[in-house]
Protein backbone atom coordinates (compact mmCIF):
# COMPACT_ATOMS: atom_id res chain seq x y z
CA UNK A 1 0.00 0.00 0.00
CA UNK A 2 2.85 2.39 0.72
CA UNK A 3 4.96 1.51 -2.33
CA UNK A 4 4.04 1.17 -6.01
CA UNK A 5 6.00 -0.97 -8.47
CA UNK A 6 5.90 0.71 -11.88
CA UNK A 7 7.16 -0.89 -15.06
CA UNK A 8 7.91 1.95 -17.51
CA UNK A 9 9.14 1.72 -21.06
CA UNK A 10 8.82 5.14 -22.70
CA UNK A 11 10.42 8.04 -24.49
CA UNK A 12 11.19 11.00 -22.25
CA UNK A 13 12.93 14.18 -23.46
CA UNK A 14 14.59 12.38 -26.34
CA UNK A 15 16.17 9.63 -24.19
CA UNK A 16 14.88 6.08 -24.14
CA UNK A 17 14.49 4.69 -20.64
CA UNK A 18 13.93 1.07 -19.71
CA UNK A 19 13.63 0.81 -15.97
CA UNK A 20 12.04 -1.04 -13.11
CA UNK A 21 11.83 1.25 -10.15
CA UNK A 22 10.43 1.01 -6.65
CA UNK A 23 9.46 4.47 -5.48
CA UNK A 24 7.32 5.84 -2.68
CA UNK A 25 3.79 6.44 -3.86
CA UNK A 26 3.88 10.08 -2.70
CA UNK A 27 7.05 10.73 -4.79
CA UNK A 28 5.55 9.14 -7.90
CA UNK A 29 2.35 11.13 -7.39
CA UNK A 30 4.32 14.39 -7.20
CA UNK A 31 6.28 13.45 -10.32
CA UNK A 32 3.15 12.74 -12.33
CA UNK A 33 1.38 15.88 -11.12
CA UNK A 34 4.35 17.98 -12.18
CA UNK A 35 4.29 16.53 -15.67
CA UNK A 36 0.53 16.96 -15.90
CA UNK A 37 0.92 20.65 -15.21
CA UNK A 38 3.58 20.98 -17.93
CA UNK A 39 2.41 18.66 -20.68
CA UNK A 40 -0.92 17.18 -19.63
CA UNK A 41 -1.54 13.56 -18.47
CA UNK A 42 0.75 10.86 -19.77
CA UNK A 43 -0.64 8.78 -22.57
CA UNK A 44 1.19 5.96 -24.26
CA UNK A 45 -0.76 3.82 -26.74
CA UNK A 46 -1.06 0.24 -25.57
CA UNK A 47 -0.18 1.00 -21.94
CA UNK A 48 -2.10 1.73 -18.79
CA UNK A 49 0.28 4.39 -17.52
CA UNK A 50 -2.16 7.14 -18.35
CA UNK A 51 -4.86 5.51 -16.27
CA UNK A 52 -2.48 4.85 -13.38
CA UNK A 53 -1.23 8.41 -13.34
CA UNK A 54 -4.72 9.84 -13.23
CA UNK A 55 -5.77 7.38 -10.51
CA UNK A 56 -2.77 8.14 -8.35
CA UNK A 57 -3.00 11.89 -8.75
CA UNK A 58 -6.81 12.12 -8.79
CA UNK A 59 -6.57 13.92 -12.13
CA UNK A 60 -9.70 13.77 -14.26
CA UNK A 61 -9.52 14.10 -18.04
CA UNK A 62 -9.75 17.68 -19.23
CA UNK A 63 -13.13 18.44 -20.73
CA UNK A 64 -13.19 19.50 -24.37
CA UNK A 65 -12.84 23.25 -24.64
CA UNK A 66 -15.93 24.74 -26.20
CA UNK A 67 -15.18 26.60 -29.41
CA UNK A 68 -15.21 30.27 -28.64
CA UNK A 69 -17.48 32.40 -30.73
CA UNK A 70 -15.70 34.91 -32.94
CA UNK A 71 -16.41 38.58 -32.24
CA UNK A 72 -19.19 40.01 -34.34
CA UNK A 73 -16.83 42.54 -35.97
CA UNK A 74 -14.46 39.77 -37.06
CA UNK A 75 -17.31 37.77 -38.61
CA UNK A 76 -18.46 40.81 -40.58
CA UNK A 77 -14.90 41.47 -41.79
CA UNK A 78 -14.48 37.86 -42.93
CA UNK A 79 -17.77 38.05 -44.81
CA UNK A 80 -16.66 41.28 -46.50
CA UNK A 81 -13.35 39.67 -47.50
CA UNK A 82 -15.14 36.73 -49.11
CA UNK A 83 -17.49 39.09 -50.92
CA UNK A 84 -14.52 41.22 -52.01
CA UNK A 85 -12.73 38.16 -53.43
CA UNK A 86 -15.87 37.24 -55.35
CA UNK A 87 -16.17 40.75 -56.82
CA UNK A 88 -12.48 40.84 -57.70
CA UNK A 89 -12.58 37.47 -59.46
CA UNK A 90 -15.80 38.22 -61.34
CA UNK A 91 -15.38 41.93 -62.03
CA UNK A 92 -15.76 41.64 -65.81
CA UNK A 93 -18.97 39.61 -65.52
CA UNK A 94 -20.44 42.04 -62.98
CA UNK A 95 -19.60 45.09 -65.10
CA UNK A 96 -21.12 43.49 -68.22
CA UNK A 97 -24.29 42.54 -66.34
CA UNK A 98 -24.76 46.05 -64.92
CA UNK A 99 -23.99 47.66 -68.29
CA UNK A 100 -26.62 45.46 -69.96
CA UNK A 101 -29.14 46.33 -67.25
CA UNK A 102 -28.43 50.05 -67.63
CA UNK A 103 -28.77 49.79 -71.40
CA UNK A 104 -31.99 47.75 -71.51
CA UNK A 105 -33.65 49.13 -68.37
CA UNK A 106 -32.08 52.55 -67.73
CA UNK A 107 -34.70 53.49 -65.17
CA UNK A 108 -33.48 50.76 -62.81
CA UNK A 109 -30.16 52.55 -62.23
CA UNK A 110 -31.19 56.11 -62.97
CA UNK A 111 -30.60 57.05 -59.32
CA UNK A 112 -26.85 56.97 -60.09
CA UNK A 113 -26.20 60.37 -61.67
CA UNK A 114 -23.33 61.26 -64.00
CA UNK A 115 -22.48 64.03 -61.52
CA UNK A 116 -21.29 61.27 -59.17
CA UNK A 117 -18.57 60.14 -61.58
CA UNK A 118 -15.81 62.36 -60.15
CA UNK A 119 -16.50 61.25 -56.59
CA UNK A 120 -16.60 57.58 -57.59
CA UNK A 121 -13.34 57.87 -59.50
CA UNK A 122 -11.77 59.61 -56.50
CA UNK A 123 -12.72 56.58 -54.36
CA UNK A 124 -11.02 54.24 -56.83
CA UNK A 125 -7.88 56.40 -56.89
CA UNK A 126 -7.84 56.60 -53.08
CA UNK A 127 -7.94 52.81 -52.97
CA UNK A 128 -5.03 52.68 -55.39
CA UNK A 129 -3.07 55.01 -53.07
CA UNK A 130 -3.72 52.69 -50.11
CA UNK A 131 -1.90 49.88 -51.94
CA UNK A 132 1.20 51.95 -52.78
CA UNK A 133 4.41 51.83 -50.76
CA UNK A 134 7.69 53.73 -51.16
CA UNK A 135 9.25 50.51 -52.48
CA UNK A 136 6.89 50.58 -55.47
CA UNK A 137 8.81 53.59 -56.80
CA UNK A 138 12.17 51.86 -56.43
CA UNK A 139 12.01 50.59 -60.01
CA UNK A 140 11.83 54.20 -61.25
CA UNK A 141 15.33 54.82 -59.90
CA UNK A 142 16.82 51.34 -60.29
CA UNK A 143 15.59 50.84 -63.88
CA UNK A 144 14.76 54.30 -65.23
CA UNK A 145 15.34 53.27 -68.86
CA UNK A 146 12.60 50.62 -68.78
CA UNK A 147 10.08 52.94 -67.12
CA UNK A 148 10.85 55.84 -69.48
CA UNK A 149 10.52 53.61 -72.56
CA UNK A 150 7.22 52.24 -71.27
CA UNK A 151 5.78 55.68 -70.54
CA UNK A 152 6.85 57.01 -73.95
CA UNK A 153 5.05 54.06 -75.54
CA UNK A 154 2.03 54.74 -73.30
CA UNK A 155 1.65 58.40 -74.27
CA UNK A 156 2.61 57.90 -77.93
CA UNK A 157 0.84 54.76 -79.13
CA UNK A 158 -2.61 55.15 -77.56
CA UNK A 159 -3.23 58.86 -78.36
CA UNK A 160 -2.05 58.39 -81.96
CA UNK A 161 -4.16 55.25 -82.38
CA UNK A 162 -7.20 57.10 -81.04
CA UNK A 163 -6.69 59.96 -83.47
CA UNK A 164 -6.25 57.63 -86.46
CA UNK A 165 -9.32 55.57 -85.57
CA UNK A 166 -11.50 58.67 -85.30
CA UNK A 167 -10.36 59.67 -88.80
CA UNK A 168 -10.68 56.17 -90.26
CA UNK A 169 -14.26 55.70 -89.03
CA UNK A 170 -15.17 59.38 -89.46
CA UNK A 171 -16.56 59.70 -85.98
CA UNK A 172 -18.64 62.68 -84.96
CA UNK A 173 -16.88 65.28 -82.77
CA UNK A 174 -18.59 64.09 -79.57
CA UNK A 175 -17.55 60.46 -80.11
CA UNK A 176 -14.11 61.48 -81.33
CA UNK A 177 -13.32 63.48 -78.19
CA UNK A 178 -14.37 60.50 -76.06
CA UNK A 179 -12.05 58.11 -77.93
CA UNK A 180 -9.16 60.60 -77.82
CA UNK A 181 -9.63 61.12 -74.07
CA UNK A 182 -9.31 57.37 -73.55
CA UNK A 183 -6.10 57.41 -75.57
CA UNK A 184 -4.50 60.32 -73.72
CA UNK A 185 -5.19 59.01 -70.20
CA UNK A 186 -2.58 57.11 -68.12
CA UNK A 187 -2.45 53.36 -67.54
CA UNK A 188 -5.39 51.61 -65.93
CA UNK A 189 -5.49 50.61 -62.26
CA UNK A 190 -6.08 46.91 -63.03
CA UNK A 191 -3.09 46.60 -65.38
CA UNK A 192 -0.80 45.58 -62.50
CA UNK A 193 -2.99 42.60 -61.62
CA UNK A 194 -3.19 41.53 -65.26
CA UNK A 195 0.60 41.79 -65.57
CA UNK A 196 1.02 39.55 -62.54
CA UNK A 197 -1.41 36.99 -63.97
CA UNK A 198 0.45 37.07 -67.30
CA UNK A 199 3.81 36.36 -65.54
CA UNK A 200 5.09 39.73 -66.67
CA UNK A 201 7.41 42.20 -64.99
CA UNK A 202 5.19 43.42 -62.15
CA UNK A 203 7.58 46.07 -60.73
CA UNK A 204 7.88 47.61 -64.20
CA UNK A 205 4.08 47.67 -64.54
CA UNK A 206 3.64 49.30 -61.13
CA UNK A 207 6.36 51.84 -61.93
CA UNK A 208 4.78 52.68 -65.30
CA UNK A 209 1.33 53.13 -63.75
CA UNK A 210 2.72 55.39 -61.02
CA UNK A 211 4.81 57.54 -63.37
CA UNK A 212 2.14 57.84 -66.08
CA UNK A 213 -0.41 58.83 -63.42
CA UNK A 214 1.93 61.52 -62.07
CA UNK A 215 2.52 62.79 -65.63
CA UNK A 216 -1.19 62.74 -66.49
CA UNK A 217 -2.01 66.28 -65.24
CA UNK A 218 0.53 67.64 -67.73
CA UNK A 219 0.38 65.24 -70.70
CA UNK A 220 -3.34 64.37 -70.84
CA UNK A 221 -4.55 67.99 -71.36
CA UNK A 222 -1.67 68.71 -73.76
CA UNK A 223 -2.23 65.63 -75.92
CA UNK A 224 -6.00 66.15 -75.87
CA UNK A 225 -5.44 69.65 -77.18
CA UNK A 226 -3.02 68.41 -79.88
CA UNK A 227 -5.34 65.70 -81.21
CA UNK A 228 -8.80 67.20 -80.56
CA UNK A 229 -8.20 70.95 -80.31
CA UNK A 230 -9.11 71.47 -83.94
CA UNK A 231 -12.59 69.96 -83.38
CA UNK A 232 -13.56 71.05 -79.88
CA UNK A 233 -12.52 73.67 -77.34
CA UNK A 234 -9.99 72.15 -74.93
CA UNK A 235 -9.30 74.05 -71.69
CA UNK A 236 -5.93 72.61 -70.64
CA UNK A 237 -5.69 74.52 -67.34
CA UNK A 238 -9.11 73.35 -66.22
CA UNK A 239 -8.30 69.74 -67.17
CA UNK A 240 -5.01 69.97 -65.27
CA UNK A 241 -6.81 71.02 -62.08
CA UNK A 242 -9.45 68.33 -62.50
CA UNK A 243 -6.84 65.58 -62.78
CA UNK A 244 -5.01 66.93 -59.73
CA UNK A 245 -8.25 66.97 -57.73
CA UNK A 246 -9.73 63.65 -58.88
CA UNK A 247 -6.55 61.56 -59.29
CA UNK A 248 -3.42 62.96 -57.64
CA UNK A 249 -4.93 64.19 -54.35
CA UNK A 250 -6.82 60.92 -53.56
CA UNK A 251 -3.78 58.80 -54.46
CA UNK A 252 -1.50 60.98 -52.31
CA UNK A 253 -3.96 60.79 -49.41
CA UNK A 254 -4.15 57.01 -49.65
CA UNK A 255 -0.36 56.73 -49.89
CA UNK A 256 0.18 58.88 -46.77
CA UNK A 257 -2.44 56.98 -44.75
CA UNK A 258 -0.90 53.66 -45.78
CA UNK A 259 2.54 54.91 -44.72
CA UNK A 260 1.55 56.13 -41.25
CA UNK A 261 -1.32 53.75 -40.47
CA UNK A 262 -0.17 50.54 -42.13
CA UNK A 263 -1.85 48.27 -39.55
CA UNK A 264 -5.22 49.78 -40.37
CA UNK A 265 -4.72 49.71 -44.13
CA UNK A 266 -3.62 46.05 -44.11
CA UNK A 267 -7.18 45.07 -43.21
CA UNK A 268 -8.85 47.64 -45.45
CA UNK A 269 -6.82 46.64 -48.53
CA UNK A 270 -8.37 43.16 -48.42
CA UNK A 271 -11.81 44.61 -49.17
CA UNK A 272 -10.63 47.12 -51.80
CA UNK A 273 -11.73 44.96 -54.76
CA UNK A 274 -15.29 45.21 -53.45
CA UNK A 275 -15.09 49.00 -53.11
CA UNK A 276 -13.29 49.60 -56.43
CA UNK A 277 -15.54 47.27 -58.42
CA UNK A 278 -18.66 48.87 -56.94
CA UNK A 279 -17.39 52.34 -57.87
CA UNK A 280 -16.47 51.31 -61.43
CA UNK A 281 -19.81 49.54 -61.87
CA UNK A 282 -21.61 52.68 -60.67
CA UNK A 283 -19.67 54.83 -63.17
CA UNK A 284 -20.58 52.51 -66.05
CA UNK A 285 -24.23 52.36 -64.92
CA UNK A 286 -24.49 56.16 -64.68
CA UNK A 287 -23.01 56.79 -68.13
CA UNK A 288 -24.82 53.98 -69.97
CA UNK A 289 -28.24 54.68 -68.43
CA UNK A 290 -27.96 58.41 -69.22
CA UNK A 291 -27.19 57.70 -72.89
CA UNK A 292 -28.98 54.41 -73.48
CA UNK A 293 -31.11 55.63 -76.41
CA UNK A 294 -28.08 57.03 -78.29
CA UNK A 295 -26.02 53.93 -77.59
CA UNK A 296 -28.73 51.77 -79.13
CA UNK A 297 -28.38 53.69 -82.40
CA UNK A 298 -24.59 53.94 -82.60
CA UNK A 299 -23.42 51.40 -80.03
CA UNK A 300 -21.98 48.88 -82.49
CA UNK A 301 -19.68 51.48 -84.02
CA UNK A 302 -18.44 52.62 -80.58
CA UNK A 303 -17.80 49.05 -79.44
CA UNK A 304 -15.88 48.27 -82.65
CA UNK A 305 -13.64 51.34 -82.30
CA UNK A 306 -12.97 50.63 -78.60
CA UNK A 307 -12.03 47.00 -79.29
CA UNK A 308 -9.65 47.99 -82.09
CA UNK A 309 -8.08 50.70 -79.93
CA UNK A 310 -7.48 48.30 -77.06
CA UNK A 311 -6.25 45.30 -79.08
CA UNK A 312 -3.93 47.38 -81.26
CA UNK A 313 -2.52 48.94 -78.07
CA UNK A 314 -1.66 45.46 -76.73
CA UNK A 315 -0.07 44.44 -80.03
CA UNK A 316 1.98 47.59 -80.58
CA UNK A 317 3.10 47.71 -76.94
CA UNK A 318 4.48 44.18 -77.19
CA UNK A 319 6.02 44.91 -80.59
CA UNK A 320 7.81 48.01 -79.28
CA UNK A 321 9.30 45.93 -76.47
CA UNK A 322 10.55 43.30 -78.92
CA UNK A 323 11.92 45.98 -81.24
CA UNK A 324 13.93 47.41 -78.33
CA UNK A 325 15.17 43.86 -77.54
CA UNK A 326 13.61 43.75 -74.08
CA UNK A 327 13.02 40.35 -72.47
CA UNK A 328 9.59 38.77 -72.77
CA UNK A 329 8.47 39.56 -69.22
CA UNK A 330 9.05 43.27 -69.86
CA UNK A 331 7.30 43.06 -73.23
CA UNK A 332 4.24 41.53 -71.59
CA UNK A 333 4.19 44.27 -68.93
CA UNK A 334 4.50 47.08 -71.52
CA UNK A 335 1.86 45.46 -73.73
CA UNK A 336 -0.73 45.32 -70.95
CA UNK A 337 0.22 48.71 -69.53
CA UNK A 338 -0.15 50.38 -72.93
CA UNK A 339 -3.39 48.62 -73.90
CA UNK A 340 -5.24 49.11 -70.59
CA UNK A 341 -6.18 52.74 -69.96
CA UNK A 342 -7.64 54.65 -67.02
CA UNK A 343 -10.98 54.84 -68.78
CA UNK A 344 -12.67 56.06 -65.60
CA UNK A 345 -10.62 59.24 -65.82
CA UNK A 346 -11.59 59.61 -69.49
CA UNK A 347 -15.25 59.36 -68.52
CA UNK A 348 -14.79 61.85 -65.69
CA UNK A 349 -13.05 64.41 -67.93
CA UNK A 350 -15.68 63.98 -70.64
CA UNK A 351 -18.54 64.52 -68.17
CA UNK A 352 -16.86 67.56 -66.58
CA UNK A 353 -15.26 69.42 -69.47
CA UNK A 354 -17.27 68.29 -72.48
CA UNK A 355 -20.78 68.17 -71.04
CA UNK A 356 -22.11 69.71 -74.26
CA UNK A 357 -21.19 66.41 -75.94
CA UNK A 358 -23.12 63.72 -74.03
CA UNK A 359 -21.77 60.86 -76.15
CA UNK A 360 -18.19 61.78 -75.22
CA UNK A 361 -18.61 59.76 -72.00
CA UNK A 362 -19.57 56.57 -73.85
CA UNK A 363 -16.15 55.41 -75.18
CA UNK A 364 -14.69 55.54 -71.65
CA UNK A 365 -17.60 53.52 -70.24
CA UNK A 366 -17.37 50.91 -73.01
CA UNK A 367 -13.60 50.73 -72.58
CA UNK A 368 -14.09 50.07 -68.83
CA UNK A 369 -16.17 47.02 -69.67
CA UNK A 370 -14.08 45.72 -72.55
CA UNK A 371 -10.51 46.07 -71.28
CA UNK A 372 -11.25 43.99 -68.19
CA UNK A 373 -12.41 41.17 -70.44
CA UNK A 374 -9.59 41.46 -72.96
CA UNK A 375 -6.99 41.95 -70.23
CA UNK A 376 -7.98 38.72 -68.50
CA UNK A 377 -7.95 36.78 -71.79
CA UNK A 378 -4.58 38.23 -72.84
CA UNK A 379 -3.06 37.53 -69.41
CA UNK A 380 -4.13 33.90 -69.76
CA UNK A 381 -2.53 33.65 -73.21
CA UNK A 382 0.69 35.31 -72.05
CA UNK A 383 0.87 33.04 -68.97
CA UNK A 384 0.56 29.91 -71.12
CA UNK A 385 3.30 31.01 -73.48
CA UNK A 386 5.58 32.42 -70.76
CA UNK A 387 7.45 29.12 -70.31
CA UNK A 388 8.40 29.08 -73.99
CA UNK A 389 10.08 32.49 -73.64
CA UNK A 390 11.79 31.68 -70.35
CA UNK A 391 10.50 32.32 -66.81
CA UNK A 392 9.78 35.81 -65.58
CA UNK A 393 12.37 37.27 -63.26
CA UNK A 394 11.84 36.09 -59.69
CA UNK A 395 12.02 39.67 -58.45
CA UNK A 396 9.04 40.57 -60.57
CA UNK A 397 6.80 38.01 -58.95
CA UNK A 398 8.04 38.45 -55.40
CA UNK A 399 7.76 42.22 -55.47
CA UNK A 400 4.39 42.01 -57.19
CA UNK A 401 2.98 39.92 -54.41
Amino acid sequence: GRYTVTHCRMWLRGCRLAAIRVVPQRDFQAFVSKNNRRQGPFHFPGSSLDIHSRHLCNVSPKPAVAQQKKPKGECIMNALKKLSNFFGQNMAVIVIAVAALALLAPGSVSFIKTSYVNTLLGIVMFGMGLTLRPGDFKVVFSRPKDVVLGCIAQFTIMPLLAFLLTRLFRLSPELAIGVILVGTCPGGTSSNVMTYLSKGDVPLSVGMTAVSTVLAPFLTPLLTYVYAGAKVDVNMASMFLSIIKVVIVPIAAGFIINHFFSRFTQNVVEILPLISTTAIVAIVAAVVSANSSKIMTSGLLIVGVVILHNVLGYFLGFSIGKLLKLDSSKCRAISIEVGMQNSGLATSLAATHFAQYPLATIPGAVFSVWHNISGAVLANIYARTAGQDGPAPSSAVSEGQ
